[in-house]
């Protein structure tokens, strides 16, 4: 199933949660709606579900508008972060409570009920938890009983509001690796919610930028990351090193340093205009400091080297701003730096935004 909103407007007294939002999500694919807490995502996924109306828009299901569908009809599953589980059914009793529910003219037989959660269970590698109760499961097990019991009915779209928000990293990271198969053997159009980066990158097909009620940018996981379209999209995703100052002659000169930003994302020939330059800090280059050397010259305040890679904390010399590059922890043993040691640094690459339109 195909599913778009158009123009949708939604306020929650002053506050504006979605301001104007048009989307179109693919069929068949996994889209995750990725942002910080307020900016109108699981606003977005209950619109869509019908648990939400907005105050203006549309949304449509394989191109037809849905907007005034009750939610029974708009066959959408749902997955809450905190399962919404029945404490006081079993396992079996909870899958098939969507089953049972049904009008009776659609209501499947009790063999067909029982056939349809067995195979269920097995699909979320739990059929051996028919019996137990959601008190009795861990809450990775609940989690998957409640994307069962969404899929039962054979929603045509699947929605996942933080579904693994209430759970602990390690679980939290092999439920969504098992989301992601479990995804590509249904094909079932998806959209999940989260303000988890690596989540959204590594399960999603498509991810959609969300900030006060607006979309920044849409994209694949690459795209979002590798070409960010603004300073928010940067910053979101993961930690960066930000340096304001001017652009001309393809130099950006920040607080006393000169960086080489010609031919660089987001800088065109000929520009004079106030500029801020963001780079990663696996982006940066980090080298002893030696008399001539050219780059930012830095202090080293801390090295955090356990695993593959030294995170290093680094102070700059001329107006103390902090710095943050990561460099393998091969790389770190063998140059042998110690904290407190004058290092310079160079950004190997980064993504310019300009502000053509300021003059001073």
């Amino acid at each position: 199933m195909t599913i778009a909103v158009k123009n949708i407007n939604k306020r929650f007294g002053d506050f504006v949660a979605l301001n104007n939002v048009s989307l179109d999500f693919p069929a068949g694919e996994l889209t995750a709606l990725l942002g910080p807490s307020g900016c109108g995502k699981t606003t977005l996924l209950r619109c869509i579900a019908g648990l939400e109306h907005p105050d203006s828009g549309q949304v449509l299901l394989d191109g037809e508008d849905a907007s005034d569908r009750h939610v029974r009809e708009r066959q959408v599953g749902f997955v809450f972060q905190h399962y919404a589980l029945f404490k006081h059914m079993t396992v079996f009793e909870n899958v098939a409570f969507g089953l049972r529910v049904k009008p009776r003219a659609q209501r499947p037989s009790e063999d067909q009920i029982r056939r349809k959660v067995k195979d269920l269970l097995e699909l979320v590698q739990l059929d051996w938890l028919a019996d137990r109760y959601p008190p009795q499961l861990s809450g990775g097990q609940r989690q998957r009983i409640a994307l069962a019991r969404a899929l039962a009915v054979e929603p045509r779209v699947l929605l996942l509001d933080e579904p693994f928000g209430a759970l602990d990293a390690k679980v939290r990271k092999e439920l969504r690796r098992w989301l992601r198969r479990l995804h590509d053997d249904l094909h079932v159009s998806s959209i999940f919610v989260t303000h988890d980066q690596e989540e959204a990158l590594e399960v999603a097909d498509q991810v959609v930028l969300m900030n006060k009620g607006t979309v920044e940018q849409i994209g694949t996981p690459d795209q979002v990351y590798n070409h960010p379209a603004s300073p928010f999209v940067y910053g979101f995703l993961g930690n960066v090193n930000v340096f304001h100052g001017r652009v001309n002659g393809g130099v950006l000169a920040s607080e006393g340093v000169q960086l080489d930003v010609a031919g660089h994302d987001g800088v065109r020939d000929g520009v004079d205009a106030k500029g801020t330059a963001y780079v990663r800090p696996h982006e940066m280059d980090v080298e002893r400091y030696a008399a001539g050397a050219e780059g930012i010259v830095v202090k080293l305040r801390r090295a955090h080297a356990i695993g593959p890679l030294a995170q290093l904390d680094l102070e700059r010399a001329d107006n103390a701003q902090m710095i943050e590059a990561t460099i393998s922890n091969e790389r770190f043993t063998s140059l042998g730096f110690k904290e407190g040691e004058t290092l310079v640094v160079r950004p190997k690459r980064l993504r310019v935004f300009v502000d053509e339109g300021a003059s001073s």
